[in-house]
């Protein structure tokens, strides 16, 4: 049994109303830095939308096998959400993983796609200016957005995309400051509500707007008995007083060991359903069994086994 297991209560309190779940925190949560609320998050949140006719971006070793069978098993997968961008923010998903590319023969050279494994269809800009839509439905939610990766980026690209995301958020931008004063509070005076943190440490230096990677804790594997004992591991050894993500997604190895997995299972979803819910339960755990709570937790398939709530309720405990 993984360490911090059989250590979950009941939550003290509820918190019911997972679209605007941090308006309704307890008053003494509001004046607390973020970084000390559990939030959940989505991994590679944008994977519900891949384009099975694009490229094949990875793995390395089908990148150059053009039947659309390949490409077809790339996509099941790749594919570890299963609802939109805005159903997961309506589900109560505050943490956004968004892993940006720009396809190498696309027409519009300043156009850009979210990927993994393969290309989305829908252009980062157009997802950007859907997650503004909420977050002016929803100015008391503050959304953190994590653009990662940068696949065949150059630095014009980088102008290109910050532009745009100072453009569609504006003022609702959260400014750099100290984390120990990052509070909802200081949100909802400041009225802003989208914190995006950005892969490329050149351009956070240069930006007021953009905040530094924040440090994500995963297995990186399919057996959840290691991945519960590697991030449980991780987060003992690490000092987090800042942000910190705990991830409970499972990881399919870059290598022709995936294609055991491959062989048994229809899709990652099919197996990462085998675990998800003792995954949850096991982070509750760790969190009652830690000397503080978890911060992010970001799974696959986040409107499954109560995730969303599970980890929403741990703010009560």
């Amino acid at each position: 049994m993984a360490t911090g297991e059989n250590q979950t209560k009941e939550p003290t309190g509820s918190i019911t109303a997972t679209g605007d779940w941090m308006s309704n925190l307890p008053k003494g949560l509001q004046n607390i830095p973020l970084w000390k609320l559990t939030i959940p998050g989505s991994h590679d949140s944008m994977s519900y939308d891949l384009d099975i006719n694009s490229s094949i971006i990875e793995p390395d070793i089908l990148k150059h096998i053009g039947l659309r069978s390949v490409h077809k098993i790339v996509k099941e997968w790749a594919t570890t959400q299963e609802v939109n961008i805005i159903q997961q923010l309506d589900a109560g998903v505050r943490f956004l993983d968004l892993r940006i590319a720009r396809k190498k023969d696309d027409s519009d050279p300043t156009r850009v796609y979210f990927y993994h494994g393969l290309y989305t269809v829908t252009d980062v800009r157009s997802v950007l200016k859907d997650i503004n839509g909420w977050a002016v439905a929803h100015p008391t939610e503050i959304l953190i957005l994590a653009l990662s990766h940068f696949e065949n980026f150059d630095n014009s690209l980088h102008d290109g995309l910050i532009s745009s995301i100072k453009k569609i958020f504006g003022r609702k931008l959260v400014q750099k400051m100290p984390q120990q004063k990052l509070t909802l509070k200081r949100c909802w005076d400041d009225k802003t509500n989208v914190m995006v943190t950005y892969g490329d440490r050149a351009e956070v230096q240069k930006h007021p707007e953009l905040w530094s990677n924040i440090t994500y804790y995963y297995g990186d594997t399919m057996d959840p008995e290691v991945l519960k004992n590697k991030v449980y591991e991780d987060l003992t050894n690490a000092t987090t007083d800042y942000f910190f993500i705990c991830g409970l997604n499972l990881t399919l190895p870059d290598s022709l060991t995936a294609l055991k997995y491959v062989a048994e299972y229809n899709s990652l979803r099919q197996y990462s359903l085998k675990y998800l819910k003792q995954l949850v339960v096991w982070a509750a755990g760790v969190q009652q069994a830690h000397k503080r709570r978890l911060n992010i937790v970001a799974s696959d398939f986040v409107t499954q086994d109560n995730f969303v709530s599970t980890i929403i309720q741990l703010n009560t405990i």
